[in-house]
């Protein structure tokens, strides 16, 4: 008797539907932007003033330096494989192993446990600027209230993501005018930027910062997770993740400049809320508009996060990487619920327990780690099989090993960064 192995809830006999090609370049576009300014601009805007005052733009253009490395070897990637596994999919195929695979899965989640907490404690900042509460009691808010939504259902917050995206980059435009308009000197004093040379504690802070500038780019990676749904994603997913990661950088780079400029690194460095500082120093007009935007972003980034933590987890239970109670769904909500609770408990947990820089710098750390395993996965996959699908992006064959090389090189800066402190 022939046994039914198809997915859950389908019934046998029926061919499991595909996902619909329907994301045009704008569209991807749109997308990762929405991931990737999300709410990181946001909340560490303070630390990274902190840690490098007026340089800390070039922090900034540091981490997207880097990052574009790894875009390029993302771009080929998604073109190769334009499935939605993402980077769990790239390290399977390039080193055959389901076990690795497994464990950049889990560093996946890992990576979006410790975003989702930073971001949370960010938003608790902005929250508090209405509701007079104690920071752990917003906190625990927010990471409770955006769980449940996460288990409630995912449809009712894509229907919002659009709305929250135009929100989100609205705010920093509305940011980037202001400024430009306060202060005509503005861009006369952008040689305050540059560091003096030679000076260690102005590296160590640099190389701290830039560390810390890479949580804000993290999410144009996500593209590769839409692959199956975009256009001819050999030609938009590359363009896409491009676009994303300039308009991400020219959009950090003013707000950061002008938030110093207009602010100053410390009042900054000692804010909950330093972009509704900025705002109010900007324009006079109370900080609430900009808190409110501020937190539209933040909640945004909290559940999205969530989201495909859980997601993640379910993924991996049905390949067998874990228990298969975390690929359970509820009839109720069709969302795996316990895998939602586990990543909202532990979203909580370090919420509560770490502070902001702390967790972002964490969430850097661990994406360098993915980044440089997909730099590697690239580079097995081209000494294998060279692409030849005229199609596809082709990064440089050095590109994969220069992404690999900078984020380990990354990682070792900041070793010696923590050391000389």
């Amino acid at each position: 008797m022939h046994q039914w192995t198809g997915s859950p809830g389908e019934a046998p006999g029926r061919t499991e539907p595909a996902l619909a090609k329907s994301l045009s370049l704008l569209h991807a576009t749109l997308y990762g932007l929405g991931v990737t300014i999300g709410a990181g601009i946001y909340v560490l805007i303070g630390a990274a003033a902190a840690r490098a005052g007026m340089y800390a733009p070039l922090a900034f253009v540091a981490a997207a330096l880097l990052m574009a490395l790894s875009a390029a070897s993302f771009a080929e990637l998604a073109g190769r494989l334009p499935v939605a596994a993402g980077e769990a999919a790239y390290v399977r195929e390039a080193f055959r192993s389901d076990r690795l695979a497994t464990a950049v899965g889990l560093l996946v989640v890992a990576i979006a446990i410790v975003s989702a907490a930073a971001i949370s404690v960010g938003s608790a900042g902005y929250v508090g600027v209405f509701v007079p509460l104690p920071a752990p009691v917003l906190i625990a808010a927010v990471v409770l209230a955006m769980g449940a939504v996460a288990a409630w259902g995912v449809k009712e917050s894509v229907s919002l993501a659009g709305t929250m995206t135009v929100i989100e980059i609205g705010g920093l435009l509305l940011l980037v005018f202001a400024g430009f308009a306060s202060d005509a000197k503005i861009v006369a004093r952008l040689p305050e930027m540059v560091p003096p040379v030679g000076n260690p504690a102005v590296l160590v802070g640099l190389v701290s910062t830039t560390l810390l500038a890479v949580f804000a780019f993290i999410g144009f990676e996500g593209l590769a997770n839409v692959a199956e749904e975009v256009r001819e994603p050999q030609r938009t997913l590359p363009r896409a993740i491009f676009l994303t990661l300039a308009i991400s950088t020219v959009l950090y780079v003013a707000v950061v400049w002008i938030a110093l400029a207009t602010v100053g690194q410390w009042d900054l460095a000692h804010s909950s809320a330093p972009l509704a500082l900025v705002f109010e120093r900007l324009t006079g007009a109370p900080p609430a508009i900009m808190s409110f935007i501020a937190i539209v972003a933040t909640l945004n980034g909290v559940i999205v996060q969530i989201i495909m933590s859980s997601r993640v987890l379910y993924g991996l239970a049905h390949q067998r990487g874990l228990p298969a109670v975390f690929g359970r769904v509820s009839a109720a909500t069709r969302t795996p619920l316990l895998a939602t609770a586990v990543t909202t408990a532990c979203v909580l947990l370090l919420a509560l327990t770490l502070p902001l820089h702390d967790l972002a710098d964490a969430t850097s750390r661990l994406t360098l780690v993915v980044f440089a395993l997909v730099n590697l996965s690239l580079i097995r996959l081209k000494a294998r099989a060279p692409a030849d699908d005229p199609r596809i992006f082709i990064a440089p064959k050095w590109v994969p090993w220069a992404g690999a090389a900078a984020c380990v090189g990354l990682l070792v800066l900041d070793l010696a960064a923590m050391l000389a402190r």
